[in-house]
């Protein structure tokens, strides 16, 4: 039997779809599609702004669906797993405008600050208990911690993160206006760039030594 709360998920899920996909041009991120599937083919030869379709005679119906009910077995650095459902990870969502994830963070784990350069991001906490924060261009930082049920939204390209400060894992579930919202690491694109970023750029930029630049180097270098 499917608990009451189950369904109240369920259904604050579907409602955040809903509305990434109004058709309201003011809301669109990506061009309108021109035909009802575009499957993306992620081996085509060509290149082109998106992906071309697969053939529609090779077309199924495990094409239009997805999983994001496994538990990760492995977290990243940052005790940090993400299920893709971006064009990349669910190609049905080719041409669709909307994309979704499932990210998982382990007792203490973070999603670092980071932005999305191409897309505005809804959210919904489904376990656990997550501090959400994000800075606007004036600099002014808004965050509060969430429970399972809960949705958060972060305008397009503005800096978040997402914090477990709970006792168990958290599991939260972002939906974007777009089909490859791009991800850009705020501390990644001035440490991790090739070639690098002149140390001159990051100690004015930042007012500190070369000491201290070089051992953030050296620091993102052991996680990597």
């Amino acid at each position: 039997m499917i608990s009451s709360s189950s369904m109240s998920l369920f259904g604050l899920l579907c409602g955040l779809i809903v509305l990434l996909m109004l058709p309201f041009p003011s809301r669109a991120s990506d061009p309108d599609p021109l035909q009802d599937v575009c499957i993306a083919d992620l081996n085509a030869t060509i290149s082109i702004n998106g992906f071309p379709c697969k053939p529609a005679s090779k077309v199924t119906s495990d094409d239009f669906f997805t999983d994001f009910s496994k538990d990760p077995t492995t977290f990243d650095v940052f005790k940090r797993a993400v299920t893709f459902g971006d064009v990349f990870g669910f190609p049905a969502v080719n041409t669709q405008g909307v994309s979704l994830f499932r990210l998982d963070l382990d007792v203490g784990g973070i999603n670092p600050p980071h932005t999305h350069p191409r897309g505005t991001e809804a959210g919904i906490v489904t376990r656990g208990t997550l501090l959400v924060g994000l800075v606007t261009t004036n600099n002014t930082f808004f965050s509060k911690v969430l429970t399972p049920g809960m949705v958060f939204l972060i305008p397009r390209a503005l800096v978040h993160f997402q914090l477990n400060v709970g006792k168990e894992p958290a599991t939260f579930i972002p939906i974007f206006n777009t089909q490859n919202p791009g991800v850009s690491d705020s501390i990644g694109t001035m440490f991790d760039t090739t070639p690098p970023v002149p140390n001159e750029v990051l100690t004015k930029s930042f007012r500190v030594g070369d000491d201290v630049i070089n051992a953030i180097r050296a620091a993102r270098a052991q996680s990597s």
